[in-house]
């Protein structure tokens, strides 16, 4: 009986030797995956932060090009009224010149040659406005595309950044 205890007794200290060894690794395996469950929630946290900002500045882009469009749209809804009232001048004039016409058919035609030119260089410089106008809204646009483009861009390498030294500790 005496060798059975005795066996017994290794049996009883492999077995609690097993047992640490396997408690160890669980514990290690435990804190393995706490440390990574932790790192991917800061990871998580860290893009979720990059993604507000990205979208705060894309709001900012739609909210610049909202505004920049309906400057242009008043730009050139002035313009168009001024047409508008150009267009009903002339007509007026032609129509008071008619009496002219008869009595001066040269000196008619040659005043309406000259208001054809001038209504001409109106129509031109009224072009030239918009044109105008059109290239300072794409130029202020293009300006906070940019920034917009440079906040994106540094949202991103501050979190690529952030997340190396996540996965580095």
């Amino acid at each position: 009986m005496a060798k059975h205890t005795a066996r017994k007794g290794r049996s009883v200290d492999a077995d609690d030797t097993k047992k640490g060894v396997v408690m160890q690794d669980a514990k290690k395996a435990q804190e393995l995956f706490t440390q990574g469950s932790s790192r991917a929630v800061e990871a998580m946290t860290l893009w979720a932060d990059a993604n507000q900002r990205v979208v705060r500045e894309l709001a900012e882009l739609s909210a610049a090009t909202a505004k920049e469009g309906v400057r242009l749209y008043a730009e050139l809804q002035q313009a168009g009224v001024e047409v508008l009232r150009d267009t009903q001048a002339a007509g007026l004039r032609w129509q008071s010149s008619w009496p002219e016409a008869a009595r001066d058919p040269l000196a008619w035609y040659q005043r309406a040659l000259t208001d054809g030119v001038e209504s001409m260089q109106a129509w031109f410089r009224i072009l030239e406005s918009n044109t105008q106008a059109v290239t300072r809204t794409a130029e202020r646009l293009q300006t906070t595309a940019e920034q917009a483009g440079k906040g994106i861009q540094e949202s991103f390498s501050e979190t690529v950044t952030k997340l190396k030294g996540v996965y580095a500790a």
